[in-house]
């Protein structure tokens, strides 16, 4: 009996130390999630690939393909003091003054109305757009934009299929992951 308990002993310790240091050597994305259509969304930070301007820099994150059904970068930025501090991100006009089209040429077409949406405490709304531009056929993008008081947050995803609409549960449920949450919370100083 006894030497059957040192044997379970060592063998849980040796199973301990194998999944720890898989752990240590794993490429390790910021969040993992369960969403429609894709097995493991799995959300990488990259480097913000715009030059800097008046909003500063932002964050910039990928899910690839295999994660998330289709190649979804979205970036993600701070806008203190832009928002309507009376009714906030509440109407499609709202919405476009706050978003971040400049950063990909104006070139964007809204395929339809935006909706509300909700992200933490925070409201506001997000809307679908196809890309314009010879380089980017295929591609479009979902605008999202939400405030705390004055102060909004505009996220831009931009996806290597013209489905913007169907990737709006993964860039919310993104969007609401600790990561971001917490990014929020330090960027507008709560």
């Amino acid at each position: 009996m006894r030497k059957t308990s040192v044997i379970l002993a060592i063998a849980a310790f040796a199973l301990g130390g194998l999944a720890g240091f898989y752990a240590l050597l794993a490429d390790r994305p910021l969040e993992r999630g369960a969403i429609a259509g894709a097995v493991h969304p799995a959300w990488s930070e990259m480097q913000w690939p715009f030059p800097m301007d008046q909003w500063g820099k932002g964050k910039a994150y990928r899910c690839k393909a295999a994660d998330c059904g289709t190649e979804v970068t979205v970036y993600v930025r701070a806008k203190i003091g832009f928002c309507n501090c009376t009714t906030g991100v509440s109407d499609d006009e709202e919405l476009d003054r706050i978003s971040d089209f400049d950063l990909f040429g104006n070139a964007l077409t809204p395929q339809g109305p935006g909706r509300p949406i909700a992200v933490a405490w925070m409201k506001g709304r997000s809307r679908p757009f196809i890309m314009g531009g010879a380089s980017q056929t295929g591609k479009s993008a979902l605008s999202v934009g939400f405030n705390d008081r004055c102060d909004a947050i505009v996220a831009t995803a931009v996806l290597a299929n013209d489905k913007p609409a169907a990737a709006e549960p993964t860039v919310l449920e993104f969007l609401n992951s600790r990561t971001m949450l917490r990014w929020a919370e330090v960027t507008l100083g709560l």
